[in-house]
């Protein structure tokens, strides 16, 4: 077991007050898979036999939030730094008409409330108390074995949520297990019912998978399973043929690119999922990524940087041989450094030089950031108090005394003056 920490103690916490109130209480889902797999959980889930309401009485008003109460799920807030612990009553769940949440519940017992979840390795329960697993549905034999395996019949589990089709795939591939034959077939047979699941439950479980470090796994699974063209279409080269065993060998590179990630971004982990997808031109390739990312609902923050990593995949390629003003706009770039592992992991995979991307890396080191983006001589306002309109001249005036001032010829603002009469 790992050692003591904070919020595991408050947990214990919160165990040991429902027991003494006389309710049946226990650690539940993937807390007790971290615990068995020696692995800090990220948060602990309690499951009672204590309604709701009970909770919050045993509990106090102020320390509870009602988040699922229909649900029978309370969040009880610890003291600083124990975070939250979420407990849910035993429960059995109704029909699930929107292939999301289940119409109704009813409070049940804990080997209920077992069978009704996802997968075995998630449906076990843990007394902190005693230390000991309880066990209804062979989690600890699936778990030994390292395998994913849904509880009951597979179709059923993901008929209710089909989310469940690609949290099989996280965690077979986080895990470093194999899903088993049924469940993989289930999803193989049902994955183009993904599209019921909502863009931003779809998103978060790719956030999660790409920043992992098996995120070439998850996404060889999901691509095996059916599920990668069914979320991104725009991945697969449709046409005869050549086109075919192109996109397999594109897929190739890029799965292997996804492999020697170390602990990115979800941002660059995306674009280099998706840089290969079709696109006679940046601006082309540009507008199919944005495309993406609207309908996964991507933040806007989160859409810019990963159509800013794209679409400069090639912009480096020639850097040792570009006008200094040039290469400087583009080592300005604040996702530069990110650039610059993508046009790395690029050559690498797909067999070019790495020299460009070594000159950039050097360049940036050996050069103060205050010579590679000074601030600038002169503005607009300057122009205009030396007599020029307003208008398209003075924007062109500016980027000429600019790349002037960044390839060093000249220093001062009295020179950049001297170089707009001469431009005049």
């Amino acid at each position: 077991m790992p050692e003591a920490c904070p919020a595991r103690d408050f947990a214990i916490q919160v165990v040991r007050r429902l027991r003494d109130a006389g309710f049946e209480t226990l650690f539940n889902g993937g807390c007790v898979r971290d615990l068995l797999l020696e692995r800090e959980p990220g948060d602990y889930d309690v499951a009672t036999s204590a309604r709701p309401e009970q909770v919050r009485t045993l509990f106090g008003h102020r320390r509870t939030l009602a988040v699922g109460a229909d649900f029978g799920v309370t969040v009880v807030c610890g003291p600083r730094g124990a975070g939250q612990v979420e407990v849910a009553t035993f429960r059995t769940e109704g029909a699930y008409s929107d292939g999301r949440r289940p119409d109704s519940v009813e409070f049940s017992s804990p080997e209920q409330d077992a069978r009704r979840r996802d997968f075995t390795i998630n449906g076990m329960f843990f007394d902190p108390m005693n230390e000991e697993v309880i066990d209804y549905v062979g989690g600890e034999r699936d778990l030994a074995a390292r395998i994913v395996r849904a509880i009951g019949d597979p179709r059923q589990r993901m008929s209710e949520d089909k989310l469940r089709m690609l949290r099989a795939v996280r965690f077979a591939a986080t895990l470093d297990f194999e899903i088993d034959t049924a469940t993989a077939n289930a999803v193989r047979d049902m994955a183009d019912q993904i599209q019921a699941v909502s863009a931003e439950r779809i998103a978060q479980e790719l956030r999660r998978m790409l920043v992992h470090r098996h995120r070439g796994r998850a996404m060889q699974l999901a691509r095996e399973l059916g599920l990668l063209s069914v979320i991104l279409p725009e991945l697969i080269h449709a046409g005869h043929s050549d086109a075919i065993d192109h996109a397999f060998v594109e897929w190739d590179r890029t799965r292997r690119m996804l492999n020697e990630l170390v602990d990115p971004r979800f941002e660059l982990a995306a674009a280099i999922l998706l840089h290969a997808v079709p696109g006679t031109a940046a601006v082309d390739r540009a507008a199919v990524i944005r495309t993406i990312c609207r309908r996964l609902r991507l933040s806007n923050h989160e859409t810019d940087d990963i159509c800013g990593l794209v679409t400069r995949q090639d912009e480096l390629v020639e850097a040792a041989s570009l006008p200094l003003a040039r290469l400087k706009r583009l080592l300005v770039d604040p996702l530069i450094r990110e650039v610059l592992v993508l046009h790395r992991l690029k050559a690498d995979a797909y067999g070019f030089d790495p020299a460009h991307v070594a000159f950039c890396e050097n360049y940036l080191d050996m050069t103060p950031a205050e010579e590679i983006d000074p601030p600038p001589l002169i503005s607009g306002d300057d122009l205009i108090g030396m007599g020029l309109q307003p208008g398209r001249r003075i924007g062109e005036i500016l980027e000429a005394v600019r790349d002037a001032q960044l390839n060093g010829d000249i220093r001062t603002k009295n020179e950049a003056v001297q170089h707009v009469e001469r431009l005049r």
